[in-house]
């Protein structure tokens, strides 16, 4: 039974340096977003992390509102909310994959973030998940997030005489004895 199992969570990270994440939030079911947010509140003000809140009509926005600030803002990590309850129609599979799908694809390319998008079956099971003295998913995202920021910061200076690194800046192409041998 999956309500007696036990889980070990890590501790949260710990940042000498301020940390600010964003939190983006999918409301199309309020009172599940709103624990979700107080849930992910909780965390980040544990370890002191900074943070904005902007709502998004729905979870398959919630990608494209991160790819956009991480391009044209200075945010360190996501937390990324929301709440897919299955209906009548094969729409809850798209949401549910597309939306999981495009925030895999961005943590790939070097976003921390977190995902706390519930996809459930009935509003009893979003309401446990969401409940910040239940399980906590909100907050389990944002811890996500932080781990995930603390794992960057930890490996984003590069480490001297290791690694491939080119004699300079100028690009070598192939070819012959003819033509220019740079880029």
């Amino acid at each position: 039974m999956a309500g007696s199992e036990t889980h070990y969570e890590l501790p949260l990270p710990s940042f000498e340096d301020p940390v600010k994440l964003l939190i983006v939030v999918a409301p199309f079911y309020r009172d599940i977003a709103d624990d979700l947010v107080a849930g992910a509140r909780a965390v980040l003000d544990k370890v002191g992390a900074e943070h904005e809140l902007v709502e998004v009509p729905g979870a398959l926005e919630v990608p494209g509102a991160v790819a956009l600030a991480h391009r044209l803002s200075n945010f360190d990590g996501y937390v990324c909310l929301g709440c897919v309850i299955r209906g009548e129609t094969t729409h809850y599979e798209t949401v549910c994959n597309d939306s999981s799908r495009g925030l895999m694809l961005l943590g790939l390319q070097g976003c921390a973030v977190g995902n706390g998008i519930l996809t459930v079956e009935n509003r009893k099971q979003a309401e446990v998940r969401a409940d910040p003295e239940d399980q906590n998913k909100g907050g389990g995202a944002a811890a996500a997030a932080l781990h995930l920021i603390a794992l960057a910061r930890k490996w984003g200076t590069p480490k001297s005489g290791l690694g491939f690194k080119p004699a300079s800046e100028e690009y070598r192409v192939a070819g012959g004895g003819e033509g220019p041998a740079t880029a």
